[in-house]
């Protein structure tokens, strides 16, 4: 059945208008990512796989420095634009960082500690290219 259709004029679907949030959130991190130049950003969606999240994001920085540096601003991004406290993993030694966002979660990592872990393979179901070895 619609039930979409039959609803009163204006409202809004709970799933469709939280799936517009996610999308949103989703958006707003890609993008950030590349203004901060991230590098290797992958997207491995995960609706319907996994109840922990909407989609994974995997990105890679090109120092423990730079790595931080995302970090903090891609947190500070978050809640400033979608009204949201992340919880961030990592940050002082910034090899590998986590932030939890509730619907995206995001890996950041050094490209060695990247290959090492290589959550693409893990996580990607066959949807996601395998990541470049590192030299």
């Amino acid at each position: 059945m619609a039930a979409s259709k039959d609803a009163a004029p204006g409202a809004a679907s709970p799933s469709k208008s939280s799936d517009s949030s996610v999308d949103a959130l989703h958006a707003l991190i890609l993008h950030q990512l590349d203004e901060d130049q991230a590098q290797e950003t992958i997207s491995i969606p995960l609706a319907g796989k996994s109840s922990i999240a909407d989609h994974m994001v995997i990105a890679s920085g090109r120092s423990t420095r730079h790595v931080s540096a995302i970090a903090d601003k891609l947190a500070q991004r978050i809640k400033q634009e979608a009204g949201r406290t992340v919880r961030v993993e990592g940050l002082p030694n910034a090899d590998w960082v986590l932030i939890d966002a509730g619907d995206v979660i995001v890996h950041l990592f050094r490209p060695e500690v990247r290959s090492f872990y290589n959550l693409e393979r893990m996580w990607s179901f066959g949807d996601a290219p395998p990541v470049a070895a590192v030299n």
